[in-house]
């Protein structure tokens, strides 16, 4: 059995998805998603001009091997562009062995240990009252876990994640109106006073029952990153999430020091070798890594199985840039885990995207069910691909409020 071809497709429904499929000259095919948020193009052009013509004429079947191949081949390993171009070819030869033994994923893996994962929604408020509103609107539709963001009063602009005004709707963080990023203003002494109030508020009106987490988007030091976990302990947050840049892994060991509030990790993360002490540490508990810029479902399986011997979670990134296909291969591995601890889960069924990426995959009552087709258990309609195409866009920068460059 070969490999007699390989296209790549860029564009989406409201987002640049990097599409792979691999044909076989047994009819069978197999997707991956390359999606690299804001620099799409990037893995696109190393999967067209490189990795593909290398893939012709290998064995689907052999995953392993070509994961080895790619990886161990090239003199300069890992980074996001190399790590989702992998990512999407190793995800398209597990569907297309999942197809070719007519099994979904989570069987080849060692089957189910759980019927349905936990997924957790984007809740975001220009204010306190206006995230308020947001979460209540996700727990009327069933949601048992939901991430808070909220602006911060006297900020100069919108924090991470969060609209310009009350009731706004939309993608916050992906700005489509051109290359040249947009800039927010971050004051750090602001934020420590105002959210572990407004935490506490929140869990005062949903009471003990909700999982709540919330993201720092990697703004503290790690002796603040210390005093804000401590701080917030009697919220009781499911996870307190990238609470400091975890370049330096010791950094860790100073909020661990200071309060048991759970931190979760590693949504930046391109391999094992980036999170390795950390879970072997224990200085978190909940690794963040996504199966794309992880280079797919072969290295990822085995950050997950190192996890689960440190008592670290699994709580995969699922930002709106990973495309229904990565999705699924996540909910594979989130079926099979039995250290799994949550999926982050932004909205994808929107009937545009449905139509792009046909599944059976299904998200009720805040709980994701994974399908039982064979492989991934996700279709790709050329068709309707050919109506969308590469859209410029970016990621705001940071500054702080007398012009220094600061954490995105």
């Amino acid at each position: 059995m070969k490999i007699t071809g390989a296209k790549v497709f860029v564009g989406g429904p409201g987002k640049n998805y990097v599409t792979l499929k691999i044909m076989t000259d047994a009819g069978v095919c197999g997707l991956g998603d390359a999606t690299l948020n804001n620099r799409e193009t990037l893995p696109a052009a190393y999967l067209q001009d490189y990795l593909v013509p290398n893939l012709i004429g290998m064995d689907p079947r052999r995953s392993e091997d070509i994961w080895q191949y790619f990886y161990r081949g090239a003199y300069f390993r890992r980074g996001p562009i190399a790590m989702a171009a992998f990512g999407a070819i190793d995800m398209a030869l597990w569907d297309i062995k999942g197809k070719l033994a007519g099994m979904p994923l989570y069987d080849l893996f060692g089957g189910k240990s759980r019927d349905g994962a936990l997924v957790y929604a984007h809740a975001t408020g220009a204010d306190l009252p206006d995230l308020m509103d947001s979460v209540a609107r996700y727990v009327e539709q069933g949601y048992k876990a939901v991430r808070v963001q909220c602006g911060i009063p006297g900020m100069p602009t919108a924090s991470y994640a969060v609209p310009e005004e009350a009731g706004g709707d939309g993608d916050y963080i992906t700005d489509f109106s051109g290359i040249r990023p947009k800039t927010e203003i971050w004051d750090t002494d602001r934020y420590m006073r105002f959210m572990p109030g407004a935490l506490a508020e929140i869990r005062a009106r949903f009471g003990p029952e909700l999982k709540i987490l919330h993201d720092v988007h990697h703004r503290l030091s790690p002796r603040e990153a210390a005093a804000f976990a401590k701080a917030v302990e009697p919220v009781g947050l499911y996870w307190l999430e990238d609470p400091t840049p975890a370049e330096d892994q010791d950094a860790l060991r100073l909020i661990r020091q200071h309060s048991t509030t759970p931190i979760a990790i590693g949504e930046v993360f391109n391999s094992i070798w980036e999170c390795n002490k950390l879970i072997e540490n224990e200085l978190i508990d909940f690794i963040r890594l996504a199966v794309t810029y992880g280079g797919g479902i072969t290295h990822v399986k085995r950050i997950v199985d190192l996890a689960a011997l440190h008592h670290v979670r699994t709580g995969f990134h699922g930002a709106p840039s990973h495309s229904p296909i990565s999705m699924a291969a996540q909910a594979h591995l989130n079926a099979w885990a039995p250290n799994f601890g949550i999926q982050e889960y932004l909205v994808l069924g929107t009937p545009a995207c449905d139509a792009l990426f046909p599944s059976a995959h299904e998200m009720r009552d805040g709980m994701f069910y994974v399908s039982d087709a064979p492989g991934l258990g996700v279709d790709f309609d050329e068709g309707e691909a050919a109506q969308y195409s590469y859209k410029p866009g970016s990621h705001p920068i940071v500054r702080l409020e007398d012009g220094t460059m600061w954490n995105y």
